[in-house]
Parts: structure tokens; C-alpha cells; sequence
């Protein structure tokens, strides 16, 4: 069953057919035995693998939070867009922290009182998603989206996140969007303040009005609604282990977004929960000569190089506003060295093949 279609350029995921195949896979499955009924307590001195979704319950939120010493689960995701250093045309932006505070980790890109006002129309106007039921109610007052805080009037957004001051003398900047780094290696940036839930083409069409972002690549679109994940960061290595216990995350409770992405984090949860299994166990040292290090109990870290390895560890580095990630080349952290995005994808693939074919070797 192939349970991806194409839409364009992009191959996107079949929810029904993914789904049913996963299940189906699982149920024929001699090795897995399927109980059907609510978790609300976990063993940790079990090896356990947790793989709940976005819509968790009360009772396993409750247990995770006792898990992991965490007050609360990031429980609503309000999440800015994120694009690519290399697409930002830094001729119409400059770095710096306003009023001097840091070491210039901001890129600025300024708007004219014209450009200002097309953009905040075209923002008012912009179509948003359509919330669903437990979504409603309060769920942002303390997150307010763009595009409601611009409603307030056209002035809120100059005197707030996209306040023109503490950069010194502007000359005719009537407006400052303001760029986060995102990683550590400096490939991506974050828009500060615009957590949005505009649908994510209009959030292209509307934010590439801003000049320096005119050929943003926006590997991750704003988002608002309900998901639950973990502080990965600080609480999870690169194998998805909750540290210093048995108990491993995956899927989007760990911090990966998407349905390859979720797969990927179950992998090498599932190898490394293998690993740490067999490290218990008593093996002899003649047959222990002869296994693969998944049977001598020792942890299976992907190469950063793939994608495997570089979302383990996006999850498990620290970020100082972290977010669910999706795959993307830009995690994989690599500078701009090449002629063209073609080029350095098409490295970056290989690369990452070539890794993948050493470890099924």
C-alpha cells in the first residue's frame, strides 16, 4: 500500500492510507500483542516507549508530568514561522539587538510607512483556519495571533512586536520585524511575535510582503492550536531516553512533527529500548564478540548528517524557545557553501543515503 500521493512538488501523506497501514502492519504482527484501553499509569523501572499523540489525556498527562518533574506540558502550541537564513535578503535587513542589549543575534527587517500599510491590509484580511471546538475559549489570550493583535488597530503592531525603536537613528523605517536564530548553527530564524493562525498559504503570501523576506523559505509555517509535548531539550538524549530512566518518547510528544517524523522518533526509540533491554541481559562473551552493538547494549545514535540523526538532535539540544520540528535541510545545520539550493540539496541527500547504506550494511 503506498501511503503517499504527490501535491506539486511536495509528497505529502495519505492520513487515511497512512494510518491504515500502520495499524495493519501492527496487527499482523506475531511480536506485538494490541490492548485496547486507557494508559494512566507507567512503570519506570519498565523499559516503556510513551508514543502518545497531540490530544492526550488528562489522566497520562497528569502521569507524564510526574515523569518528567514538569509543572505543565506545552500544552498549546503557538509556534512562529521559521525560514531559512540563506533565503533572507540581509541587503534590506541588518543585525542587531534592540537598544544594544545582546551581540547583534537579531536579523531586523524594516518597512517603510507604504510598505507598513500594504502589509497590515493584506494581514487584517488574510484567511485564517478554522478552529475546531476545544480550540475556542480563552485557549490565547496569553498568545495573542498577528493577525487579531493587528485588528486592535493600525498602530498596535508599530508600538508592538514590530516597534521601530532601540536600533538608533532608522531614517524613514516606519516598521521592524524582528528574527530570532532558531538553531545552534545559526540556518534558521524564527519571526518574533508572529504565532499566528492564518492558513499557511496566506502566511507565505502575506509575510513575503515583508522586503528582506520578498524569497523567504519557510520550512515551518505559525501555528496555534492544541499539542501536547515535552521540554525535549531538557529531558530527553538523542536516543529519545528520558534521562536516567527506562522510559524513552516518541512521536509528536517528543518534539518531532509530522507522520515520517513520528516514525523516525519510534525507530530509534524502539532500537535504543532493544539496546538498554540486552544490556541487562546476561549474554555470553564469545556470542557477545559476535553481535551487532544494538545486542551488546550500547545506545544507536543516527549521524547528524541524516535526517534521523539531525531531528534526534534538534530534540535533544538546547533552544531557548523550543518547538516541534518537521524535517527539513535546514536542521542538518550546514552552511551556505554552495552554488545553488539544488546543489547543496542534492548533496545533502546523497550524504545522507550514503550514511543510511552504512548502518543497513
Amino acid at each position: 500500500m503506498n501511503a503517499g500521493c504527490l501535491l506539486g512538488q511536495a509528497l505529502a501523506v495519505d492520513r487515511d492510507k497512512f494510518s491504515e497501514l500502520v495499524t495493519k502492519k501492527i496487527e499482523e504482527n506475531p511480536y506485538i500483542e494490541i490492548i485496547k484501553e486507557e494508559v494512566t499509569k507507567i512503570n519506570d523501572e519498565e523499559i516503556t516507549i510513551i508514543a502518545t499523540g497531540p490530544l492526550t489525556s488528562s489522566g497520562l498527562e497528569e502521569e507524564i508530568k510526574r515523569l518528567t518533574g514538569q509543572d505543565r506540558l506545552f500544552f498549546y502550541d503557538a509556534a512562529a514561522p521559521i525560514v531559512t537564513k540563506e533565503s533572507i535578503d540581509m541587503s534590506k535587513a541588518f543585525t542587531a539587538d534592540r537598544y544594544g542589549k545582546g551581540e547583534s543575534d537579531y536579523i531586523n527587517c524594516p518597512m517603510t510607512k507604504l510598505e507598513y500599510e500594504a502589509f497590515y491590509n493584506e494581514l487584517i484580511n488574510a484567511e485564517r483556519v478554522e478552529l475546531h471546538n476545544f480550540e475556542n475559549g480563552g485557549l490565547f489570550e496569553g498568545c495573542m495571533p498577528i493577525e487579531e493583535m493587528a485588528r486592535r488597530g493600525s498602530q498596535t503592531l508599530t508600538y508592538g512586536p514590530l516597534k521601530p525603536v532601540g536600533f538608533g537613528k532608522l531614517g524613514d523605517v516606519y516598521a521592524v520585524v524582528q528574527l530570532r536564530q532558531d538553531n545552534s548553527e545559526g540556518t534558521l530564524y524564527n519571526m518574533v511575535g508572529f504565532q499566528t493562525n492564518l492558513k499557511f498559504g496566506e502566511q507565505k503570501r502575506v509575510f513575503s510582503m515583508i522586503p528582506a523576506l520578498h524569497d523567504a523559505e519557510f520550512i515551518k509555517y505559525g501555528v496555534m492550536h492544541r499539542n501536547t509535548y515535552i521540554n525535549s531539550p531538557k529531558l530527553l538524549d538523542a536516543t529519545y531516553n528520558l534521562k536516567g530512566t527506562n522510559v524513552f518518547f516518541a512521536g509528536q510528544i517528543s518534539g518531532v512533527e509530522g507522520y515520517v517524523e513520528s516514525i523516525s522518533s519510534g525507530l530509534v526509540a524502539s532500537l535504543n529500548a532493544i539496546a538498554l533491554y540486552n544490556k541487562s541481559a546476561s549474554i555470553s562473551d564469545d556470542l557477545l564478540n559476535k553481535l551487532e552493538d544494538i545486542m551488546k547494549g550500547k545506545n544507536i545514535i543516527f549521524d547528524k548528517h541524516t535526517m534521523i540523526g539531525a531531528l534526534a538532535d534538534y530534540i535533544s539540544s538546547s533552544h531557548d524557545n523550543f518547538q516541534p520540528m518537521n524535517a527539513n535541510f535546514g536542521i542538518f545545520g550546514e552552511e551556505n557553501r554552495f552554488k545553488s539550493k539544488q546543489e547543496k540539496y542534492e548533496f545533502l541527500s546523497k550524504r545522507a543515503l550514503e550514511i543510511i547504506s552504512s548502518y543497513i550494511s
